[in-house]
């Protein structure tokens, strides 16, 4: 994170304004000792859609890495900052 003197902004609000936005996913893997039970891990980033390559990245990780086989990932993406929403205002009334 970038200090947080005067004029600095935190690399999270830097990421955000560069298109990414808070990707979460529930991870369902199955047990190394007990393949019929399955259990869930939340991951959440910043990260980019629609390729999500953080999120690609950890999943490369567990599966090169972590015994427990993936099941299922379900994921939800939100872009924090978007352009504004504007609407057009059928009339205007002027009251004094």
């Amino acid at each position: 994170m970038v200090s947080n003197a005067v004029g600095t902004v935190s690399s999270d609000f830097v990421k955000q304004v560069e298109g990414y936005g808070l990707t979460t996913a529930e991870i369902l893997y199955r047990c190394p000792d007990r393949r019929w039970l399955l259990q869930s891990y939340i991951w959440q980033d910043y990260d980019l859609f629609p390729d999500f390559p953080s999120l690609q990245k950890f999943l490369a990780f567990w599966q090169e890495k972590l015994e427990g086989p993936l099941f299922a990932v379900t994921v939800a993406h939100s872009r924090l900052i978007r352009p504004a929403e504007f609407r057009a205002v059928g009339n205007m009334f002027q009251l004094h």
